[in-house]
């Protein structure tokens, strides 16, 4: 009998990845979409997959729990960031590129505000949900310090400077998507971290000194 050919296994490996992908994606929109419209705790897991059309075993295969489709979301979002900041020019001043890490998502924000604002607010009000968003940013920040330390040359175990400028960019951006939550979604998240860098650009700079 002949033996299938490795490109055969790739071809099937791939397709097998993308259903999963595809029926990850469906669950996480149906959960968001949910949870924001009707609160965390109203909405159950049946309730999830039979919107998102699959049975409650399969949402277990995908997720463990409602919070867990959250968090994944934002370890998504986190892993962006740190691959936004490794693409930026290497002799971009720090303010400029930590810019343009911090603004990708908030952005995206702003162009889907019909349906990002509810999940941010969602997040930000539901105090177990806050609670996974904060432990999130931590790691955020010990990724991007990372990643700076690299760019600047400089050791986090013993130069303050990118821990500092990581931390001060993350707090810009938690800074907006609470005043963009708090609002009535009408201002531009984009131009909100651009109004804060411009505050804060020289003390970031100056972490390249």
């Amino acid at each position: 009998m002949p033996r299938a050919s490795p490109r055969y296994h790739r071809t099937v490996t791939t397709l097998a990845q993308r259903k999963r992908q595809l029926v990850a994606t469906e669950l996480t929109e149906a959960a968001l979409q949910l949870l924001a419209l009707r609160g965390f705790d109203a909405v159950t897991v049946d309730e999830i997959a039979t919107t998102a059309g699959v049975s409650k075993r399969t949402f277990f295969r995908y997720f463990a729990s409602k919070e867990d489709v959250v968090v994944q979301f934002l370890a998504g979002m986190g892993a962006d960031m740190r691959a936004g900041l490794a693409a930026r020019p290497a002799g971009e001043r720090p303010s400029e590129a930590l810019l343009h890490t911090v603004s990708v998502p908030l952005t995206v924000c702003g162009d889907h505000a019909e349906r990002a604002l509810p999940v941010v607010r969602l997040i930000l009000r539901t105090p177990a949900l806050l609670a996974r968003f904060l432990e999130h940013q931590a790691r955020w920040r010990e990724e991007l310090t990372e990643e700076l330390a690299v760019r600047l040359g400089r050791d986090p175990g013993t130069d303050l400077r990118p821990r500092l400028a990581a931390g001060v960019a993350l707090a810009a951006f938690d800074a907006v998507l609470h005043r963009w939550s708090e609002g009535e979604g009408t201002e531009d998240p984009g131009a909100l971290i651009e109004e804060a860098f411009a505050v804060l650009a020289p003390a970031l700079d100056a972490t390249a000194g």
